[in-house]
């Protein structure tokens, strides 16, 4: 097959829409159930794209969930600690080296990763079905299913659950093509192979990265390549932990991220740990009640009298004391960023969320001072040459 029928383009009222070979050749993706439509088609090839560099560069298995063809969260299987699988409410699941990735992806933003795109470098399982079967999720992309995965995923939204299964073997064109408003675009495919040669022009004062820095930059830089530009990424222990996708300024990203990331390591403090949480809480109003818990409007929920809905007992707020406190704990965050750093500002915005590791292209006429903020703060920073932006 060639050419498949979708239902309608981005919007109900943009039809015809399809997804085609127009050398005619077969399609490398195989519906397996469901209808996917063109936006999903959208998240499923950039998202496979991801988790497939993510699983060459690093070795380890990886996956990825999308929204709006940027990545809310990519990550590799690296083992989780006790208090990451219970804030990822996976902590009653056995999990596959798969499933743990996708755990990590899905859980870095359960608020962004609603209704997401799941895409797997590896084969989906049945760990991993098992732990998509309970989240609201559109689809996912995989180069294959287990028999017993494929059964799970089929009984997701009465029957309708988007299953695409992707020909690993297919190579696109060198050249690649897209209209807007009736022009064809023209340009080479950024087939930029990004890895550990990228960071070896180290510009700060501190010269050492950390292993574990090198492989969550490698993460941060691969993420960024599949995210909609300007976006800058915070990663830490094997996944990204904030993604600030699709700003006009270069410091909107850096704090967008780096808010992100905050949320992701307050989530970790023992007093939301410890939120006394009704038995009959569904999961997406739990996350919700969870972020409203962490912002600094939570007093207003007090008030409102509305806690009786979640919880059992009335929780004491998290205060912006005890807040500041425990993000002043926050530290090995590696950041990455798809075009250079203008200003300092972008700097001091990620020291307050914990960055000690940075790769960014380099190349403004203010490289100096972005040097040196670096340097009052003792963080290592490596300009890679290459511009990431992606549109």
């Amino acid at each position: 097959m060639n050419e498949l029928e979708l239902k309608y383009g981005c919007n109900p009222n943009q039809k015809p829409s399809k997804i085609f070979m127009e050398d005619g050749s077969e399609l490398p993706v195989t519906v397996l159930n469901g209808r996917p439509g063109y936006i999903n088609f959208l998240d499923a090839f950039n998202s496979w794209q991801l988790v497939n560099e993510l699983k060459a560069a690093t070795g380890l298995p990886a996956a990825a969930s999308f929204k709006h063809v940027s990545p809310a969260g990519a990550a590799v299987a690296a083992p989780l600690s006790d208090t990451l699988r219970k804030i990822y409410f996976v902590d009653d699941l056995e999990l596959s080296p798969i499933a743990t990735a996708y755990a990590r992806a899905r859980g870095a933003d359960r608020m962004s990763s609603y209704g997401d795109w799941a895409a797997l470098s590896d084969v989906c399982d049945k760990q991993t079905a098992l732990l998509l079967q309970r989240e609201v999720s559109d689809g996912i992309i995989a180069p294959g299913y287990t028999d017993e995965a494929l059964e799970i995923l089929k009984t997701k939204r009465k029957g309708t659950y988007n299953v695409v299964q992707i020909d690993t073997s297919y190579v696109p064109a060198a050249i690649e093509h897209k209209q807007v408003y009736g022009i064809t675009f023209e340009q080479g495919r950024n087939d930029l192979k990004i890895d550990e040669d990228m960071l070896k022009n180290i510009v700060t004062d501190n010269k050492s990265f950390t292993d574990e820095a090198k492989r969550d930059l490698i993460i941060a830089l691969i993420t960024l390549k599949y995210t909609q530009s300007n976006s800058v990424c915070y990663a830490k222990d094997g996944q990204a932990i904030g993604v600030g996708a699709g700003q006009q300024s270069r410091i909107h990203c850096t704090r967008l991220a780096g808010n992100k990331a905050d949320i992701w390591y307050l989530r970790q403090c023992p007093k939301v740990l410890a939120l006394p949480f009704r038995d009959d809480i569904r999961r997406p109003d739990r996350d919700n009640t969870i972020d409203v818990y962490i912002s600094d409007d939570y007093d207003d929920v007090l008030r409102d009298g509305t806690w009786e809905l979640f919880f059992t007992e009335k929780p004491e707020p998290l205060t912006k004391q005890e807040k500041k406190d425990w993000l002043a704990t926050f530290s090995g965050v590696s950041l990455g960023s798809d075009a250079f750093f203008p200003f300092g500002d972008n700097i001091e915005r990620a020291k307050r969320s914990g960055v000690e590791f940075i790769a960014q292209p380099g190349g403004s006429i203010r490289d100096d001072n972005v040097i040196e903020t670096c340097n009052k703060y003792g963080m290592t920073m490596a300009f890679t040459g290459i511009r990431l932006f992606h549109h």
